[in-house]
């Protein structure tokens, strides 16, 4: 009987999707995916059920209110992420994945019902975790793009002595920098070409909001302003120099506590070892006197 109610509200469930999907006239499975693909330039995969959710994410965006000071923020920061789509399509998604999560409970209550806080506990979860994604994903590429900052102002310091061109600098400097860093560099430049290079450093600055970054770019303004920026950038590069090895002092004090959990576990495996052999005599023994 129980099997019959499980296939039962699967089937039902199914239909009235089909009608829903119908009568709202979501994009199939593949058409979905294609723009998801074509979107997020061919980087990533896109997971089936994350296409799915985003159909529906794209149709609920049309209702969800978010004031115009939070839009502003949210928009910049899915821009600087590299994550494509509105400030209301990014919340209808986390919406949508979490209520997903939470229509489990229905039929937990008629098979397992202590399992029901546990799943809407899990779509409270889900849902912070996808709202706070843009957040972690632009933090991770801060901390990538500030990892080669000192490498960066020592490169300025040095093409100073030679050249004062802005432009030239940057052009240089983006052929051996990382991925995250080129691609912004990238757009900085086609930037400083299409509007005035103060307009676009200034615009730099605020996109990735990093304290650094943010020295870097008030040196090239002063250098595109007249001044020298040779001492200023020398100076900067001891101090960066400084922080970098602070940031890696930090990495590497966070290293013996990780391997202290491996090596209790390999003392463990040895005396479990030694115990079963001790064990495995013993009963030997026993077993010759009987």
């Amino acid at each position: 009987m129980t099997i019959l109610i499980i296939l039962f509200g699967i089937l039902f469930a199914s239909g009235v999707f089909f009608i829903l999907a119908d009568a709202l006239k979501l994009p199939t499975l593949a058409a979905g995916r294609a723009v998801v693909l074509a979107a997020g330039k061919g980087t990533e995969r896109g997971k089936s059920i994350d296409v799915l959710i985003n159909g529906w994410a794209v149709k609920l965006a049309k209702y969800m209110p978010i004031n115009e000071y939070k839009r502003k923020r949210m928009k910049n920061t899915l821009n600087a992420a590299g994550i494509n789509g509105t400030p209301e399509e990014f919340m209808a998604f986390a919406l949508v994945k979490s209520a997903l999560v939470a229509l489990g409970v229905v039929p937990c209550l008629l098979l397992l019902p202590m399992l029901a806080p546990i799943l809407c506990f899990l779509a409270v979860m889900i849902y912070f975790k996808e709202t706070q994604k843009a957040d972690k994903k632009l933090s991770a590429k801060r901390e990538k793009i500030e990892a080669e900052l000192p490498r960066f102002a020592a490169t300025i310091t040095q093409e100073l002595k030679a050249s004062r061109d802005v432009l030239g600098i940057l052009e240089n400097f983006k052929k051996n920098a990382g991925w995250e860093f080129e691609n912004e560099l990238d757009i900085l430049t086609a930037d400083m070409r299409s509007s005035s290079y103060e307009a676009a450093l200034t615009r730099f600055e605020a996109k990735i909001g990093s304290p650094m970054l943010s020295d870097i770019t008030r040196g090239l303004l002063g250098v595109l302003r007249g001044d020298d920026g040779a001492m200023y950038f020398q100076m900067l590069a001891h101090d960066m120099k400084q922080l970098e090895l602070q940031r890696l002092k930090a990495q590497a004090m966070k290293i013996p506590p990780k391997i202290r959990v491996f090596s209790f576990v390999m003392l463990l495996c040895f005396i479990m070892t030694y115990a079963a052999v001790i064990v495995s005599e013993i009963l030997r023994s026993l077993g010759g006197m009987f």
